[in-house]
């Protein structure tokens, strides 16, 4: 009877420490059904007012200058050198090769139109266009000469020069009625110009500005024209 007893007041006492264990929030939730939600509350104390609906600050203008400095120091530049013959422009890209490595250089040459003119193809030999001014002759032709001194025209036979393609196909149009098969209209350009576009770093581009002056006095440069590509602009 004794042994129950004590069994049954030990089994009592540890059924209230488990009842104490579950209420404390040990053995799963809290009894207190407020007491989860009181443990997520913010503290007031520690909440600080960033902004009461005002914009942010903007950056110092003095830090954008020097950023926007630095920016172009460390950029590409772009010159654009035109009209230049062949000789200039020989002459700026040995400068760019001996004392502005770091400058690469694009070159375009190109030659206008001055004029056209009708003309028979360079022949093989004299003997031949001696032949063929023979021919010319017999056909009434009077107004003609030989090209010599060499190029890529030597003994070609040139029937007149003039200042449109209208005027040179009206003149080939009379030729052929004398007979004239062989005649054919061409243009006539003048001398070679080059254009040179460098690129290089922006901290250098004046003093090659400076340097290229100082070698041609008479040239003059541009900035580049921007490239549009995919709606963005390129320098």
């Amino acid at each position: 009877m004794t042994v129950l007893l004590r069994l049954a007041v030990f089994l009592l006492v540890l059924a209230n420490l488990l009842f104490f264990a579950w209420a404390q929030g040990h053995l799963g939730k809290p009894g207190n059904p407020d007491a989860r939600r009181f443990g997520q509350q913010l503290h007031p104390e520690q909440v600080k007012v960033v902004s009461r609906g005002e914009p942010p600050r903007a950056a110092n203008r003095k830090d954008e200058a020097e950023a926007a400095v630095t920016n172009k120091k460390d950029g590409e530049s772009c010159q654009l050198w035109a009209d230049l013959a062949n000789a200039d422009a020989d002459q700026v890209e040995r400068l760019l090769g001996e004392h502005f490595a770091g400058f690469k250089a694009a070159r375009r040459t190109s030659a206008e139109i001055s004029g056209y003119w009708v003309f028979v193809p360079p022949l093989a030999s004299k003997e031949e266009a001696k032949r063929k001014t023979a021919e010319l002759e017999e056909l009434g032709v009077q107004e003609f000469f030989v090209v010599q001194g060499g190029g890529p025209y030597q003994l070609a036979i040139s029937l007149g020069t003039y200042r449109t393609e209208a005027g040179a196909n009206t003149r080939l149009e009379a030729l052929r009625a004398k007979g004239v098969k062989s005649a054919r209209v061409g243009e006539r350009r003048g001398k070679p110009v080059n254009t040179l576009e460098i690129r290089g770093p922006e901290a250098q581009a004046e003093t090659l500005h400076q340097a290229i002056v100082a070698l041609l006095p008479k040239a003059s440069s541009a900035a580049c024209k921007a490239n549009v590509v995919n709606g963005e602009s390129a320098p």
